[in-house]
């Protein structure tokens, strides 16, 4: 299933399989990933701008998602950060800035501090520096998952929940999107490559890392996103922790660059407008967000 949008999908090699992921534009490069159970499509509002303003923009389908294979074993923000390195390797336009929403956020995070020499900037989106979940919520959870995420029912279940985690502001194509994720989930492999990841998932990985990035970051919320007790306090802690520029968007939940496109495009054009040496090309640069410069 080729879950792009009139763009050519490419394969990247990796040692348990190919990555698929597109590109387009010139300039300075930004590499972007969906989080867990989500498709490239869910960039669609945000990468034509950046195009437009003068980015060379990859986005790539996480291991087992979209177009990627389902032949990985070996899942989360580690595996994940070590896709963005190679991809920006691979493009031969690094440094790069990543951009990642929920868990592909974390990954960008750990990538940052692993290999500050490939990552110029960060620009996250409902992302999870620290766990917000106890051991025994954890271990619950996976229990859960695997209950959930199985056939015949799990690739309808998670289409309906990834529209509850949508809280606010209800985007005009978030019942298309969501048809597409179910459709995609239902392919060969994908409902196990889907739990795979989200049974191995633990951002206890990425807080030690957090003191090691040096790159800026831009660090986005949704007010109403229901996977923080308090979202605004999250925000709050990623200014502090990571030194992020925060914005927090009101009646959003987990997907801004669903529910907020315009915010997240103007957000992220003046980041990327201040980053030495990637001001885009095409057109003045983005009004700067209102937010909190850490």
């Amino acid at each position: 299933m080729d879950t792009s949008q009139n763009h050519t999908v490419h394969h990247l090699a990796r040692a348990e399989g190919r990555l698929a992921y597109t590109v387009e534009g010139s300039g300075p490069l930004v590499v972007a990933a969906p989080g867990m159970g989500d498709l490239r499509a869910t960039y669609d509002d945000v990468v034509p701008h950046l195009v437009a303003a003068g980015y060379r923009v990859a986005v790539m389908d996480l291991r087992g998602h979209g177009d990627s294979d389902t032949t990985f074993s070996t899942h989360g923000d580690e595996a994940t950060a070590s896709d963005y390195v190679a991809l920006v390797e691979h493009l031969a336009s690094g440094p790069a800035v990543l951009l990642g929403s929920s868990m592909a956020a974390s990954a960008a995070v750990v990538a940052a501090a692993e290999r500050p020499d490939l990552v110029r900037g960060l620009v996250l989106l409902d992302g999870f520096l620290r766990e917000p979940s106890s051991p025994a919520k954890l271990r619950a959870m996976r229990v859960l998952y695997r209950l959930v995420l199985a056939r015949p029912w799990g690739a309808a279940l998670w289409a309906s929940f990834y529209g509850s985690l949508n809280k606010g502001r209800r985007p005009a194509r978030l019942a298309a999107h969501q048809a597409a994720i179910r459709a995609n989930l239902s392919e060969p492999g994908r409902l196990r490559s889907f739990r795979d990841l989200a049974v191995a998932l633990d951002h206890r990985v990425v807080e030690p890392r957090v003191a090691r990035v040096q790159a800026p970051a831009l660090a986005v919320y949704g007010a109403l996103d229901p996977d923080y007790a308090d979202p605004a306090a999250e925000a709050a802690w990623a200014q502090e922790s990571l030194g992020a520029t925060t914005l927090l968007l009101p009646e959003v939940g987990h997907y801004p660059q669903l529910q907020a496109p315009e915010e997240v495009v103007t957000a992220t054009l003046a980041f990327l407008a201040d980053l030495p040496g990637t001001a885009g090309t095409a057109g003045a640069p983005a009004a700067r967000a209102e937010g909190t410069r850490g």
